[in-house]
């Protein structure tokens, strides 16, 4: 079987690598194209030597821009790619505008398309993460899901069962096979660091960086939460680029370092004594590695970490954040186990349904 990945954005390149890894075993033909929708090195090229991947076959190079011009940027340049390749079907990733763009795409001319994350519902139509969800799952001729809500989702939604597929989380592969690199390198980025016990931030969803009457008051307290404990804030450049002047007055405690590589930020994610975040990706990590997260989001498309995790849902609440945060450095944050299926074996589920397809 001919079968192409599409990635565009760091969380879409460790999905990808465990699943390209396990095709590969099983002999498939691969090819990868990387849209560029993070183009900058930090964001993306370093990612693909740290995951063991080969680099893309095809770059569409499509940069920044709005939603609209972005994704058809991709899609006006991945058309010709895949008509060259003509694979038997191409595997999208989580939620971005790589993903329902060449969802789109491919459904245009009759080549099938296999959504890995399919199923994941925020429920919020004002997050772009959510209208690509939506449009890629009801284009998609398999869906793979990496929790039972995903399953009860699409069913409810009118998506025929023999099309679904509950694999687990993909993500949770990647960690899994690189957690003891992690590890490895944990002892000298302490030291160059200079850490001792810390907590984790990451901030990059428009909702809470673009707006100064949001991203200051939440920096406000971030600074007063980091006199109970250190905060390390690697800054996604956009916010760099938007914040430089404010961020470099931050508390001394409230540490401000560039992007870091995924071993790295795993390292840090599992040593750290809480997360505080707006990714989704870092919710399923923290839940696997037991780290107390708060999510600064009023929903989340992943509600297992809510019930089966470590997450709990803030919003723009400080006096909750303030509490959840005691609660965490007190040692009472919930610890309630791991989701069913993230066990690592995802990407080998997804390997041999599509094999079985392949027959």
């Amino acid at each position: 079987m001919k079968i192409q990945h599409v990635v565009g954005a760091r969380p879409n390149f460790m999905k990808a690598a465990p699943v390209y890894r396990a095709l590969a075993a099983r002999g498939h033909e691969q090819t990868l194209v990387h849209t560029g929708q993070h183009y900058d090195t930090l964001m993306s090229d370093v990612f693909f030597k740290a995951l063991e991947i080969p680099n893309p076959d095809e770059s569409l190079n499509v940069g920044s821009g709005s939603h609209a011009q972005q994704t058809a940027s991709i899609m006006s340049r991945f058309e010709p790619v895949v008509l060259a390749h003509r694979p038997d079907i191409v595997l999208v990733y989580g939620d971005v505008n790589s993903t329902v763009a060449a969802a789109l795409v491919c459904s245009k001319i009759g080549i099938r398309v296999g959504h890995v994350e399919s199923g994941l519902r925020s429920f919020d139509r004002s997050m772009p993460e959510e209208i690509n969800r939506l449009i890629t799952d009801q284009l998609a001729d398999l869906l793979f899901t990496p929790s039972i809500d995903g399953d009860e989702n699409l069913a409810r939604e009118g998506i025929a069962t023999e099309k679904v597929f509950f694999v687990g989380n993909v993500m949770i592969d990647t960690l899994i096979r690189f957690l003891p690199k992690a590890d490895e390198v944990f002892p000298e980025l302490k030291a160059v660091l200079s850490l001792d016990a810390f907590g984790l931030v990451t901030l990059h969803r428009p909702s809470n960086v673009d707006e100064e009457s949001v991203f200051l008051p939440m920096l406000e307290v971030l600074d007063n939460l980091s006199e109970k404990l250190p905060l390390l804030f690697p800054v996604h450049p956009r916010t760099q680029q938007r914040w430089s002047a404010r961020l470099e007055r931050c508390n001394p405690n409230l540490r401000v370092i560039a992007p870091l590589g995924y071993l790295e930020f795993l390292a840090l994610q599992k040593n750290a004594r809480v997360v505080i975040t707006d990714s989704g990706g870092i919710q399923e990590e923290t839940t696997y590695l037991g780290t107390p997260c708060l999510t600064l989001r009023e929903n989340t498309e992943r509600p297992i970490t809510l019930t089966l995790g470590t997450n709990s849902l803030i919003g723009r609440d400080w006096e909750l954040l303030r509490r959840k945060f005691c609660e965490a450095l007190d040692g009472r944050q919930k610890l309630t186990g791991r989701p069913p299926f993230w066990d690592g074996k995802a990407s080998e589920r997804i390997a041999e349904i599509l094999t079985r397809q392949a027959s």
